[in-house]
């Protein structure tokens, strides 16, 4: 039955873009029409996908579809217009612009969400609908872009993938669209947004389908999140440079690896304090405020059935003394402190903390050190799988009953375990350099490095 109501949906995808392909708009460039083809396809099957999860996740979908919407409109425009100057684009380019700022700004208000990793996946590579102002390849900027969200969705299907399908459907979807997006760049726009050199002018009253207003003074740049994850730093230069116009280019193409936030972590403890993790910006430069911070409020609440732990700062005896299977812990941006967290538990997250050091009894699910530095683990009873991603020295002390733990590392280094011998422990360094050869028919790779 599941592999029939498959073949149906197949069949009825088939005939919906055959329907679309036949409609034959007046004056309109092939490029809006394959457009519009994606937007019945992949965008189409990414929101029913949403709908299901529903909650925060189908909220963002709405706003992910009008980002879309937003940018089929402006391809329309182009189709009929002669490429603006600078300061025309940065006006043309505002409505886009907005829309991915809008997107942004929901995950920052929502990080206590269930499903915060499906928000971050959209928000961080939203940004991929800037294509429109990147020459001469778009199409590797928006792989860069679906990168970033790989990020999160890998997340999410280490979550969800043994206990609930329809995560592991919505992230094909959503992924989907990236695929879709290059395919239809490399057709369309190999070397950049293709305008109409006969068409009108942009500065002039347009009597087609997608007239232009007189444009407004140029607005100035959006606020810079300085929210601590994978592409931030591309991500907010793109939402600043939109406004700019086509000078988005040459910020986009000459950015050092070594000044981004996801290929360098030194960058990240750099970054400027944050007034909450539930709504960031940063203040003008003029404004008279700006040398001085907000103190951030410390939480320790249940909040549902999420457990926050934020801006603790030298706080030697911090307790979940009241936890359940049902709860999940989010510790963030901890400093200097001790957690200790009694009874079983389904997760935990340490995110951007410094210092940190964690004892917990049993864990259901899993254990996740990201973006930190510095911390401590000790397991006093179980945990399936403990993730370090993006962290700079982190010591794990195993019990007895977790010796069978997995460790999954990436990205990060100073990575120790500590094997009970005893009444003592024995320290084991978690390889971060590799060997990988070809045999002939795989690669093989094997640590690097002794181990023992």
């Amino acid at each position: 039955m599941s592999e029939l109501e498959d073949l149906v949906e197949r069949l009825e995808k088939s005939v919906e873009r055959l329907e679309l392909a036949s409609l034959k708009v007046p004056d309109v460039a092939p490029y809006v029409e394959a457009f519009d083809v994606m937007l019945m396809g992949a965008v189409a099957d990414y929101m029913k996908h949403s709908k299901i999860l529903g909650e925060d996740v189908e909220q963002h979908a709405k706003m992910f579809k009008a980002a879309f919407d937003t940018q089929r409109n402006f391809l329309l425009m182009a189709c009929k217009h002669q490429q603006p100057l600078e300061n025309e684009m940065s006006v043309l380019l505002k409505p886009m612009s907005d829309k991915m700022q809008e997107i942004q700004d929901f995950r920052e208000k929502n990080r206590g969400s269930r499903m915060f990793n499906h928000l971050s996946a959209v928000s961080e590579s939203i940004a991929a609908l800037g294509w429109v102002a990147v020459t001469p390849k778009p199409g590797p900027f928006v792989k860069e872009m679906n990168d970033a969200a790989t990020f999160y969705t890998n997340r999410v299907l280490k979550e969800f993938k043994d206990i609930d399908k329809r995560h592991v459907e919505w992230v094909k979807s959503f992924l989907g669209i990236w695929t879709e997006l290059q395919a239809y760049i490399k057709e369309y726009h190999t070397t950049g947004l293709s305008w109409n050199k006969a068409g009108l002018s942009t500065s002039a009253p347009s009597s087609g389908a997608c007239p232009l207003a007189p444009p407004p003074p140029p607005p100035g740049p959006p606020p810079i999140l300085p929210s601590e994850t994978p592409k931030d730093e591309a991500r907010s230069q793109l939402f600043a440079q939109l406004n700019q116009g086509e000078g988005i280019t040459k910020g986009l193409r000459h950015v050092a690896d070594d000044q981004k936030t996801h290929k360098n972590p030194n960058l990240r403890s750099q970054s400027g304090p944050v007034n909450s993790p539930s709504k960031t910006c940063l203040a003008s430069p003029t404004s008279p405020m700006s040398p001085l911070q907000q103190p951030r409020t410390p939480v320790l609440e249940l909040e549902g059935k999420k457990w926050r732990v934020e801006y603790q700062e030298n706080e030697k005896s911090l307790v979940i003394s009241e936890a359940e299977l049902k709860h999940v812990a989010y510790v963030y941006k901890c400093n200097n402190s001790v957690l200790k967290i009694q009874g079983k538990i389904n997760s935990i997250t340490i995110d951007s903390c410094k210092k940190l050091g964690l004892v917990f009894e049993n864990v259901v699910g899993i254990v996740e050190i990201i973006n930190s530095r510095n911390v401590e683990i000790q397991v006093m009873g179980k945990v399936p799988t403990i993730s370090i991603n993006k962290t700079e020295g982190c010591h794990i002390y195993l019990s007895e009953e977790s010796l069978g733990c997995e460790i999954i590392s990436a990205k990060s280094s100073e990575m120790n375990i500590l094997i009970p011998q005893g009444e003592d422990y024995k320290e084991y360094p978690v390889p971060e350099q590799f060997k990988t050869t070809w045999d002939g028919t795989k690669l093989c790779t094997e640590a690097a490095e002794n181990v023992g």
